[in-house]
C-alpha cells in the first residue's frame, strides 16, 4: 500500500465531517447522549419591531413559494476549510448538495430522508429530514412560528438574517437564514451545532424554475 494512502483517507475522513456539521443540529450529539428536554429550556424569541415581523412575513412567503432552484454553494466548516459544488432545490422535500470533483461526498434529501454518501469509502448515512435545518427549508408547510423560534433578526448593509431554532429543543442548535432584501432572495444561511461550531453555506447562481432529471432525488443506497 502507498504510504500516502492513509493521509488521503484521513482528509476524506475530515471531508466527511464537513457534510455532518451542515446536517447539525441533528447530529450534534449521538441519540442515546442527547439530554433529555428540560422545560426550563426555552427559546427565548427575538425582540422584534413591526417592521422586522413584516420581513420576516415577507421571507416566509418568499421562501414558501420557492418550487425550484439551481446554483452554485460554498461551504466553509469551523477549521476555516472550504468546500464547493453545485446544488439543486425541488420543495417540498428534495434537495442534492453535488460536492466538486475530486470530492467523493454527495448529499441528497427525498422521501422523507436525507442520505450523505462518501463514495471513496463506501460510506452511507441516513438522517430523517425533519430532524434537520434541511428540513426546516423543505417542508411544505413552511412557516417561521410555531415548532420554530425567530431567536435573532438583522436588517443592513441589503441583508436580511433570520436565527431559527426548533421551539421544544434550542440547545440542540440554531439556523441562520441569509437573504438578499432586493430583491428578497436567499443567499445561504449559518449551522450552529450545540457545541458551538460554525457551519456556513453560501449560495451563487441561482436559478429558479425548470425541470431537473430523473433520478436527482434518487436516496435508494446502492452497495
Amino acid at each position: 500500500m502507498s504510504p500516502s494512502r492513509p493521509m488521503s483517507r484521513l482528509r476524506l475522513a475530515s471531508l466527511s465531517c464537513l457534510v455532518t456539521l451542515l446536517l447539525a443540529p441533528a447530529l450534534a450529539l449521538p441519540a442515546s447522549a442527547q439530554p433529555a428536554a428540560d422545560p426550563g429550556d426555552a427559546a427565548a424569541p427575538a425582540v422584534l419591531t413591526p417592521a422586522d415581523r413584516g420581513w420576516i412575513a415577507r421571507i416566509q412567503d418568499t421562501l414558501g413559494a420557492i418550487t425550484t432552484l439551481k446554483g452554485r454553494f460554498r461551504q466553509t466548516a469551523p477549521d476555516g476549510a472550504v468546500t464547493g459544488g453545485t446544488v439543486w432545490l425541488d420543495r417540498p422535500g428534495r434537495m442534492r448538495f453535488e460536492y466538486d470533483h475530486p470530492s467523493p461526498l454527495l448529499l441528497v434529501a427525498g422521501n422523507g430522508k436525507v442520505v450523505f454518501t462518501d463514495s471513496s469509502l463506501k460510506q452511507t448515512t441516513e438522517i430523517p429530514l425533519e430532524k434537520t435545518p434541511l428540513g426546516l427549508l423543505l417542508r411544505p408547510d413552511l412557516t417561521l412560528s410555531g415548532d420554530v423560534t425567530v431567536t435573532g433578526f438583522d436588517h443592513s448593509g441589503g441583508l436580511l438574517r433570520v436565527t431559527l431554532v426548533r421551539t421544544a429543543t434550542p440547545s440542540e442548535g440554531s439556523l441562520t437564514l441569509l437573504l438578499g432584501d432586493a430583491p428578497l432572495s436567499l443567499q445561504g444561511w449559518t449551522v450552529v451545532d450545540a457545541q458551538g461550531r460554525v457551519t456556513r453555506i453560501e449560495l451563487s447562481g441561482l436559478a429558479s424554475g425548470g425541470a431537473f432529471r430523473p433520478g436527482l432525488f434518487d436516496t435508494t443506497v446502492r452497495n
